[in-house]
């Protein structure tokens, strides 16, 4: 089968590689839809830390946000499963563990993450092996897009449960990114008065255009009382400006990292009473995203800009943006 894969910083291309089979406990997926985010940019620069601890290495078969349907399956997986159209969690967990075993494998020592760490392939190729445990079954309200948009939807589902918005709160969201825009639809439909910190115009335009009227540059940004901040950029300084920005008692979400460290003061979050949360993967929240997709409570299609092939790929990771992409900061590719 094709599939994509980086060999080297800087280096990817399409290769035909051997087809997965389905260990005892997986399934094989034949993969219909595939997005890349920036911890795809991020390997193919070189700078994902997980090159650096030993987690990942090259080559390397990246992709993480996928949908398809489910063509064989391995020893003890319920044959009925076969022709179910799913998308999948990106961590998996050993199963064994305290934390496995107490519903957090996000967080498992010794998890596999789809297409990022432990050399466990990816979706971007025909097709996908991963563990039956893993899978969501996607209704038919939710289409391909959607559910190629379930995994970075799960984060800002998540981001925005870490928030405890309430009706009426006012919620600032801090980097208008797909996990961003996402957080700021699902605190929209949570009833929250939601603004956006914008990095350029080009951002503050696409947020706009998302019905988001409340968008802001760290000139214009207004001086107003904010029960919660999402940080969701990649800046190291905006997480103490979360912290700064936020009101006393209120609570401030990280979801998004820099590429190097970020520091906050603590005696702020302490003296200010503030909680402060930290988000890793879409796991929990995967459920509750393909319920508000089905239910047309969120919609993230509008978020991607193109849907291209397999082969134009290593461009597009390259920093080639197609001529006629649109201006949502997502890629797609149909497969």
């Amino acid at each position: 089968m094709r599939a994509l894969v980086i060999t080297a910083p800087g280096q990817a291309e399409v290769q035909d590689v051997a087809p997965p089979v389905a260990a005892p406990g997986e399934v094989v997926v034949d993969v219909h839809r595939a997005g890349i985010c920036g911890t795809d940019l991020e390997f193919f620069s070189g700078d994902m830390a997980y090159l650096h601890s030993g987690h990942a290495a090259y080559p390397m078969r990246i992709g993480h946000e996928w949908t398809g349907a489910v063509s064989a399956v391995g020893a003890g997986v319920d044959p009925a499963w076969i022709g179910r159209r799913v998308t999948g969690d990106t961590m998996l967990g050993c199963g064994e563990c305290r934390r496995c075993q107490h519903g957090r494998q996000h967080v498992c020592e010794r998890r596999l993450e789809l297409g990022i760490r432990g050399g466990k392939p990816g979706a971007l190729a025909e097709k996908v092996a991963t563990t039956v445990a893993s899978l969501h079954r996607l209704p038919d309200s939710v289409d391909d897009t959607m559910g190629a948009l379930v995994e970075p939807g799960g984060n800002a589902f998540r981001a925005v449960q870490g928030a405890a918005l309430r009706p009426g709160d006012r919620c600032l969201v801090l980097g208008p990114g797909t996990i961003g825009v996402l957080s700021a639809m699902f605190a929209r439909a949570a009833g929250t008065e939601v603004h956006l910190l914008a990095r350029d115009d080009a951002s503050a335009a696409f947020a706009r255009s998302l019905g988001f009227d409340e968008v802001w540059t760290e000139q214009t940004l207004p001086r107003l009382p904010w029960d919660a901040v999402v940080e969701a950029s990649n800046s190291p300084t905006l997480p103490a400006r979360a912290l700064e920005l936020v009101e006393p008692g209120g609570r401030v979400v990280y979801i998004g990292l820099a590429g190097v460290p970020s520091r906050i003061d603590t005696r702020d979050l302490a003296l200010k009473d503030v909680t402060a949360v930290g988000v890793l993967s879409a796991s929990p929240g995967l459920a509750g995203t393909i319920d508000a997709y089905a239910a047309g409570v969120v919609d993230p299609r509008p978020l991607v800009a193109a849907t291209v092939s397999l082969d134009d790929l290593p461009a597009i990771l390259a920093g080639v943006r197609p001529p006629a992409a649109g201006p949502g900061p997502k890629f797609h590719v149909a497969l």
